[in-house]
C-alpha cells in the first residue's frame, strides 16, 4: 500500500527497472490523477522527493496559468487512453517545487492494472532545444542583417559611381558637342565639292566622326540614366499604351527571326513615368533577348496588376508595399547562370565578346526603373530562357494624352539670341548654328557678363540660351535676373548633368526647357521653335 492505493503490476522489478532508466521524467498516475510512482529523472526535474508527490493530485507540477483547465484535459484522455503526444502545436511547461517552470514535450501512454487504468507521462525539459533553435533565428536574422547591409553598401557605393558618372558626363558631352557640330561644318562644306574623290574621302571621314560622337553620346546617356543623374520629365501613363506605339520598332529590332508576343491586361493601373525612358527599358530588354536568341525565339511582353504586401517586400531594398503594375519581358533564349544574374545590373558587365555591347544595357534599366521607383527582378534558367519583371507604383494621377510630336527644325527669323556658355568651343559652335539659320546672335562667357550684356543691349532679347553650370554664376540664377529686365525673354537652358540645379530629385521643374548636350544643328533649331511656340501659346491664353 502506498498513500492508499495498492499497485501491484507497476511493482515488477523490471518496471520500475525500465522506469528508473528511463532518460526522461517519469510520472504514473491513476484515473482521478493521483500520482502513483514517480522516477528519479522527476526528482530532479522537478525538485520534489519521491514521498512528497506520490498521492497528490499531477495538478501539483501543472503551471499555474493552466492548471484549472488541466482536470478536463486529464479526464478526456482516460475517457481514450491511448499512446500519443501531448506537444503536437501546443507549448507546454512543467512546473517545479520553487514555482518557477520549463517548456516540456509530454507523451502519454496507458497501462492496465489490477487496479485500472494508469497514465504514464514522459517529460522531457526541451529549454535547450528550444534555446539552440532561438539561437539558430538569431543567427539567421542576423545574416540576413548582414546580407541587407553589405547590399545597401554596394548601393552607397553605386551612388558613389554615379556621382563620378555625373562629373565625368559634363565634361564629356562639351568635348561631344564639339566634335559633332564641327563634323557637321565639314561635312556641309566638304559636300559642295563631293565631285572630287579625294574631297568625298574627307566627307566620309567627317561622317565617321559623327557617328563615333553620337555613340559616345549615347554612352554618356546610359551613364546618367544608371546613376539616376539623367533629369526626367514623368507624367502618369499607360503601360499598354507605350508598348502599343512602340510594337512595331521592337518588331523591327528583334529582326524576322523572332517572334513578339503581347499579353497586355486591359484594366492596367496607370504610372508616373517619363515615357521615353520607358520607350528605352522596352527596347534595350528587346536587344538583349534578341542577342540571346541567335537561333529565333519568342520575346513576351506581359502586364498585370499587382498588390504587394508586407510579407513580399522582406528582404527586397526598394520595394513597397502598395499596387503596382508589373510589365514582364520574358524570352525562350539561352538564359543565365547565377553568377551571371547577381552582376547583371553592374555597369560595363558584360558577357558578350569585347566590342559588341557596353554593359549598360541592363544598368540603364535598373537605373531607370529605380528613378520611377519601382523595383526590378531578374529570373533566368541556362538553356530555358530569361524571363524581367518590372513593378512600377500605381498613380491616382489621370492618364495624359500622347505627347505632341518635337517640331521639325525651322529657321530663325531674325530673332535676337544671347548665347551664355563658358566652353569657348561651344559657344563658338552654337552661335554659328543659330547665326547661319537666321537668328541674330550675341554671347557672353559667363552669367556675370550675360547679365551685364542683357542690361547694356539696346534692341531688347527675345532668347536666351544658357548653359546650366558655370563659375561665378549658375545659369539659372543668370536667367533669373535677366528676366528681371526682360520679363518676354523666352529661355532655353542646355546641358548635360545639371547637378540637381533644374529638378527636384531628377524631376524636371515646372515651366524649365531643357536641351541636353550634346545636341546637333537640327535638335537645336527644333528645340527653339518649340520653346517660342510654347511662348506665344501662352500669351494667347
Amino acid at each position: 500500500m502506498t498513500g492508499g492505493y495498492t499497485v501491484r503490476h507497476c511493482t515488477d522489478p523490471l518496471f520500475v527497472w525500465l522506469l528508473e532508466t528511463a532518460p526522461d521524467a517519469m510520472v504514473c498516475v491513476d484515473s482521478s490523477g493521483r500520482i502513483m510512482l514517480v522516477n528519479a529523472q522527476a526528482e530532479r526535474k522537478f525538485g520534489y522527493r519521491r514521498e512528497e508527490l506520490v498521492g497528490q493530485l499531477v495538478e501539483i507540477l501543472v503551471p499555474d496559468a493552466i492548471k484549472a483547465g488541466h482536470p478536463a484535459l486529464r479526464a478526456g484522455y482516460v475517457a481514450d487512453p491511448r499512446p500519443r503526444p501531448m506537444s503536437a502545436g501546443i507549448e507546454l511547461a512543467g512546473r517545479r517545487r520553487d514555482g518557477s517552470t520549463f517548456p516540456a514535450e509530454i507523451s502519454l501512454s496507458a497501462i492496465d492494472t489490477d487496479e485500472g487504468i494508469l497514465v504514464s507521462a514522459a517529460i522531457r525539459d526541451v529549454s535547450e532545444r528550444l534555446e539552440l533553435l532561438a539561437d539558430r533565428e538569431r543567427l539567421k536574422t542576423q545574416a540576413e542583417q548582414e546580407r541587407l547591409e553589405r547590399q545597401n553598401q554596394q548601393l552607397q557605393g553605386l551612388e558613389s559611381l554615379g556621382q563620378l558618372a555625373g562629373g565625368v558626363a559634363h565634361d564629356f558631352n562639351n568635348l561631344l558637342a564639339v566634335i559633332l557640330n564641327y563634323a557637321t561644318f565639314v561635312s556641309e562644306d566638304v559636300a559642295r565639292e563631293a565631285s572630287q574623290v579625294d574631297w568625298q574621302t574627307v566627307r566620309d571621314d567627317a561622317q565617321q566622326i559623327q557617328l563615333a560622337a553620337e555613340r559616345a553620346a549615347e554612352l554618356t546617356h546610359q551613364l546618367l540614366v544608371f546613376a539616376r543623374r539623367e533629369v526626367i520629365q514623368p507624367c502618369a501613363l499607360n503601360l499598354n499604351d507605350v508598348i502599343g506605339d512602340l510594337e512595331q520598332l521592337l518588331v523591327r529590332t528583334l529582326g524576322e527571326h523572332v517572334e513578339l508576343s503581347t499579353e497586355l491586361f486591359a484594366g492596367l493601373c496607370p504610372v508616373l513615368a517619363d515615357p521615353g525612358q520607358i520607350e528605352q527599358v522596352l527596347i534595350n530588354l528587346a536587344v538583349n533577348a534578341r542577342d540571346a536568341m541567335p537561333a529565333g525565339g519568342r520575346l513576351t511582353i506581359h502586364t498585370a496588376n499587382t498588390d504587394i504586401d508586407g510579407i513580399r517586400t522582406d528582404g527586397r531594398v526598394g520595394l513597397s508595399s502598395g499596387r503596382y503594375a508589373t510589365l514582364k519581358v520574358s524570352d525562350s533564349g539561352t538564359g543565365m547562370p547565377r553568377e551571371v544574374i547577381d552582376r547583371a545590373f553592374e555597369p560595363f558587365f558584360s558577357t558578350k565578346a569585347k566590342g559588341q555591347g557596353t554593359g549598360l544595357g541592363l544598368a540603364t534599366v535598373h537605373g531607370i526603373i529605380t528613378q520611377a521607383h519601382g523595383y526590378v527582378q531578374i529570373h533566368s534558367e541556362p538553356g530555358i530562357g530569361t524571363a524581367l519583371t518590372i513593378l512600377l507604383p500605381a498613380t491616382s494621377q489621370p492618364v495624359q494624352g500622347t505627347p505632341p510630336r518635337p517640331r521639325a527644325a525651322e529657321d530663325g527669323h531674325g530673332e535676337t539670341v544671347l548665347v551664355v556658355e563658358d566652353e569657348v568651343a561651344v559657344r563658338e559652335a552654337t552661335r554659328r548654328i543659330l547665326a547661319r539659320k537666321g537668328y541674330h546672335v550675341i554671347t557672353a562667357a559667363n552669367g556675370r557678363d550675360a547679365v551685364a550684356v542683357a542690361a547694356s543691349y539696346p534692341g531688347g532679347i527675345d532668347l536666351l540660351v544658357t548653359d546650366v553650370i558655370m563659375p561665378e554664376m549658375p545659369g539659372k540664377e543668370a536667367a533669373d535676373r535677366i528676366r528681371a529686365l526682360c520679363p518676354s525673354v523666352k529661355v532655353l537652358f542646355m546641358s548635360g548633368y545639371t547637378e540637381g540645379i533644374l529638378s527636384d530629385h531628377g524631376v524636371l521643374e515646372a515651366g524649365i526647357n531643357l536641351i541636353e548636350k550634346p545636341f546637333t544643328e537640327k535638335s537645336l533649331l527644333a528645340r527653339l521653335r518649340e520653346v517660342i511656340a510654347l511662348a506665344a501659346d501662352q500669351a494667347g491664353h
